[in-house]
């Protein structure tokens, strides 16, 4: 199969009202590429689906949109260097979130362009008389796709761009009217997913091309999040304001049946997809694009024209993919000694292009309730140590230079050699000695006697100081026997969608009640999952080979009866930092239930105190705020925009 090259190629005619905010994506490509025929051509259709590969970029890995998905939820708060755009999605006293600093913008302003451009090439395409109907079937399915997270994240959306509902628009314009909850999912979402279902192929077209295994898993998840719109069991309130009826007469069981029913089909049809044999495989980036990935938003180092972005430094912009800074630290403070007196001071992990390192921002971090609660199992349990990076290695070598020493100094003046810990964040909380301020390592962590790695207990991770996210981190080829180019934006693709998530869904559709098939009840999907945890091949952290296989242990600690925060605790544990959080708490309206408190320490080297701050996460909050730029640009009179926004946000 061959592999699809994507060259940054979004946009499309006129529709001036939903590209504020995004002109850098406009600048790729001249605007006569856009004119109304263009979709008339063999050629301009290929272009039209090239473009829809390549607007994942502007919205998966770019880490402000990423910040929006997760920090304010149970897995992540606000680093020490977080400015306003991360401060104020915690929602704990921080700033208010507003139109003009929430970050769900990067979403409406690439979602809306291809969304018409898919319009224009399912209304055109069979005019031209060589495009098939599978891949029309692309452009339904990202169509839906767009909606789908449009309609998760704001409420109602237009389906008129200017030209009617669902209709390609070629001219400019500044009215618009916003579709109810109900009509985004009936009339756009259901249909061109279950199109796409019957016309795409089971194997992609191209590699990472979509198939009818990522159709259904999004037809399964907008079943399972449209039902539990439906039901609204803690009475959150909806925009535009609608009754939470059906269209079609349906009620919330019918639609957790349909999630269960199309989940569980994907998982006995599965087409080329499979879950990788461990947790570890799935986020390697040695393994990236593997069985388990249904989609992604591509990059590659082998050429800066179609990754988009340089090969050697970040722009800390779109289509770069540099979400898996913000939850990197700054670990390159750490101070080893030259001489045993502690003397000689130098940094013996240095910034690399690698998996376990990466550029450092410090914008996002790990709460402590994540490391003690979430992960609280890391001896079975295999999917912390794949989560992140809790031991940090010695390096300098790699940085060059003369006179390279062959060992350094570290904790209780013992010795440490290159590829050795030089700082360990401990499973559990063992007395520890703490320094006060930054201490001889220079950023606060601990001694244990007889160690030469300093330590931090879990208890003693701060805003400054945590474990950083390992299964985003750098992964290049290219680096040689050096430090390689860790401020370039990951050339990695940035995972979306997951063929294990056909279990989540279809367990959560069984626990709401869905009919099960024999040997798929929430148990049986749920231990599925538990299982491949349980299985080792890799010590990550450990850095060594670690054959075990405790399946059985696993399966054995499940509880017999799994509710939803059960799945939403395994959901963490699978998904941590990937971008599911914020939309998992949302539909199941738990975020306030289980993210109103979290425990941390603070903004300093040797704070090692936690406290627990408090979240004011009002219904109000449930969905995000149109963007200002949105707003500006409509012609409309004050009363009218106040109308357009979602209530809480005026």
């Amino acid at each position: 199969m061959r592999r699809f090259n994507i060259k940054s190629l979004v946009g499309t005619a006129a529709i001036t009202l939903f590209l504020v905010g995004c002109s850098d994506i406009l600048e790729e490509q001249p605007r006569s590429l856009y004119e109304p025929g263009f979709f008339t051509t063999e050629k301009g259709v290929q272009g039209g689906l090239t473009s829809m590969y390549a607007h994942l970029r502007y919205i998966y890995g770019q880490a402000y949109y990423y910040n929006a998905t997760l920090t304010g939820t149970d897995e992540v708060t606000y680093a020490r260097d977080a400015d306003e755009n991360f401060r104020v999605m915690d929602l704990s006293g921080q700033g208010l979130l507003t139109p003009a600093n929430s970050r769900a913008d990067v979403l409406w302003g690439a979602a809306f362009p291809n969304i018409n451009t898919a319009s224009g090439i399912i209304e055109n395409a069979a005019a031209v008389g060589t495009i098939s109907n599978a891949l029309i079937a692309e452009a339904r399915f990202f169509r839906a796709f767009d909606y789908f997270q449009l309609v998760q994240t704001f409420g109602g959306v237009p389906l008129d761009l200017g030209a009617g509902e669902l209709k390609f628009n070629t001219n400019p314009v500044r009215v618009s009217v916003r579709n109810t909850v109900p009509e985004v999912y009936t009339k756009a979402i259901f249909p061109d997913l279950l199109t796409a279902i019957n016309d795409l192929p089971a194997a992609g077209r191209v590699t990472g091309g979509v198939t009818k295994t990522v159709a259904r898993l999004y037809l399964a998840k907008a079943y399972l999040t449209y039902a539990w719109w439906l039901e609204n069991p803690n009475n959150i309130p909806t925009y535009p304001a609608t009754p939470r009826t059906d269209p079609n007469g349906k009620n919330a069981q019918w639609y957790f049946q349909q999630a269960y029913d199309i989940a569980t089909e994907a998982i006995d049809n599965p087409g080329p997809f499979k879950l990788q044999g461990t947790y570890y495989d799935v986020n390697l980036g040695s393994n990236d694009r593997n069985s388990e990935i249904l989609l992604y938003a591509d990059h590659t180092e082998k050429s800066e024209f179609y990754n988009a972005g340089s090969l050697t430094f970040g722009s800390g912009g779109a289509p770069d993919n540099f979400a898996g800074w913000m939850m990197t630290w700054n670990y390159t403070n750490i101070r080893s000694y030259l001489n045993a007196n502690g003397t000689g001071a130098m940094s013996s992990v240095q910034r690399e292009a690698s998996q376990d390192l990466g550029r450092p921002w410090t914008r996002m971090a790990p709460t402590i309730n994540v490391v003690e609660n979430t992960f609280a199992d890391k001896i079975l349990d295999s999917r912390y140590d794949g989560t992140f990076t809790t031991v940090y290695r010695a390096n300098w070598p790699k940085g060059g230079g003369t006179n390279i020493p062959s060992v350094v100094y570290n904790a209780n003046n013992l010795q440490v050699r290159p590829g050795e810990p030089v700082l360990t964040f401990l499973n559990e909380n063992l007395p520890i000695t703490y320094p006060s301020g930054a201490g001889k390592s220079n950023i606060g962590a601990g001694e244990v006697a007889g160690r030469a790695d300093y330590v931090i207990a879990p208890s003693g991770i701060s805003r400054i100081v945590y474990p950083k996210l390992w299964k985003l981190g750098t992964y290049r080829t290219d680096n040689g026997a050096g430090l390689g180019q860790p401020n370039a934006g990951s050339t990695r693709p940035f995972n979306i969608a997951k063929f294990s998530e056909l279990y989540f869904i279809a367990a959560e559709a069984a626990v709401k009640g869905a009919t099960t098939k024999a040997g798929k009840s929430a148990l049986d999907l749920i231990n599925v999952i538990r299982a491949r945890a349980g299985k080792w091949r890799f010590d990550n952290n450990g850095n060594t080979t670690k054959v075990v296989d405790n399946s059985a242990a696993m399966i054995a600690a499940t509880p017999t009866t799994i509710d939803i925060n059960y799945i939403l605790a395994e959901r963490s544990r699978e998904f941590y930092g990937e971008g599911y959080r914020w939309f998992d708490l949302v539909r199941t309206q738990k975020w306030n239930e289980l993210a109103s408190t979290y425990r941390i320490a603070g903004n300093n080297y040797g704070d090692h105190t936690p406290i627990t701050v408090t979240r004011d996460i009002k219904p109000m909050h449930y969905l995000r705020p149109i963007p200002q730029g949105q707003l500006e640009a409509m012609d409309m009179t004050a009363e009218q925009r106040a109308a357009y926004q979602n209530p809480g946000y005026n």
